[in-house]
């Protein structure tokens, strides 16, 4: 686990967590405490909205990008200007690359899976994707508003 204090108060928090379940619950409910640490305080909206934005993308990256004996980084960022929180998840796969979400979810609800990047969408400001850029795989990113402007 890693926290770096960089000038002007700006914040990392990252990790290799093991591409499971049990990691993506775990980068989940760390990247919770490290937020009420900074000052984003548990129980607010965008403390919730970051910490689903975190599990949904720690999700995608155990189903959709695991390659066995490998894991997935998570790199939570928060300027100093304190308008975003920027999250990154990296996998080791590359050939599995995210999709733009329909904007209109299915109408017979019948889809029961889909639905993260959906949110994801919704939730931050903006969110993509690029190849990794020490090894084969990609990196998710979200980028949540915290103040307008």
């Amino acid at each position: 686990m890693t926290t770096k204090q960089l000038p002007l108060a700006a914040r990392i928090f990252e990790m290799r967590f093991t591409s499971t379940p049990r990691g993506a619950r775990l980068a989940r409910r760390l990247t919770a405490v490290r937020l009420d640490a900074w000052g984003i305080p548990y129980g607010t909206d965008p403390h919730d909205a970051l910490v689903l934005i975190v599990a949904e993308l720690s999700a995608n990256a155990v189903r959709h990008g695991h390659v066995p004996g490998r894991d997935f980084h998570l790199r939570v960022l928060a300027p100093a200007d304190g308008r975003t929180v920027r999250v990154e998840v990296t996998d080791t796969r590359a050939e599995r690359l995210p999709r733009r979400p329909a904007a209109v979810p299915e109408a017979d609800g019948a889809e029961e899976t889909g639905r993260g990047l959906l949110l994801v969408s919704r939730l931050a400001a903006r969110w993509d994707w690029h190849p990794r850029a020490d090894g084969p795989g990609k990196t998710v990113w979200a980028e949540y508003a915290l103040q307008e402007g």
